[in-house]
């Protein structure tokens, strides 16, 4: 069977209009709501042998809300967006349309000051590959970024792959394999 790693996207913080780069906020009346809709169908996950999340707010309040008591993992925190911490997309393009424009179009680059959408993917693609090999079992709440990084990297995909990912709050996806070895695993509904 080898590595399997459910990645769960925290519930929301705010709408996402609203939404700010490296925002820690905690969950919103309206993210809570949907946990308790969601866990149901997310409770089980609570049975991998490992159970992690990102250390923000929102990420540790999804995973105790699902009964995970998981563990922090500074490796899964969202991209370190510089001094664009705080600011919404909007706000940056207005302020400086040119880097935003840069950002978007480079992976290499980091007009903000902070961390480049490659390291980025390439940091949670270690933190993937460093996770115990043999049959073990794994979920992760993490931000919404960081589980389109985590595809990108599993996927091997060009890093501009990343901007056509979009990762809803609450929604899984399963990684299988091993270091440096990783399929995309979607499951089909129970039957009756």
């Amino acid at each position: 069977m080898g590595l399997r790693v459910t990645l769960v996207a925290a519930a929301r913080s705010s709408s996402l209009l609203a939404e700010r780069f490296d925002d820690d906020r905690p969950l919103d009346e309206a993210g809570w709501y949907e946990v308790q809709q969601a866990a149901p169908a997310l409770l089980p996950l609570g049975a991998a042998e490992l159970r992690y999340c990102a250390p923000t707010l929102r990420s540790r309040a999804t995973g105790t809300a699902l009964g995970y008591a998981p563990l922090a993992q500074p490796a899964l925190r969202d991209c370190d967006m510089g001094r664009w911490r705080g600011l919404t997309l909007a706000e940056v393009a207005a302020l400086e349309p040119a880097a935003v424009d840069a950002w978007l179009a480079d992976a290499r680059s980091a007009p903000h000051g902070g961390e480049t959408l490659l390291a980025f993917i390439s940091r949670i693609g270690n933190w993937l590959d460093t996770r115990p090999a043999d049959d073990v079992t794994v979920v992760a709440v993490a931000e919404p970024s960081v589980v389109r990084a985590a595809l990108v990297y599993a996927l091997r995909a060009a890093p501009a792959t990343y901007w056509s990912v979009d990762v809803r709050p609450l929604s899984t996806v399963t990684l299988v394999g091993r270091p440096g070895a990783w399929h995309l695993h979607l499951d089909a509904p129970a039957l009756r």
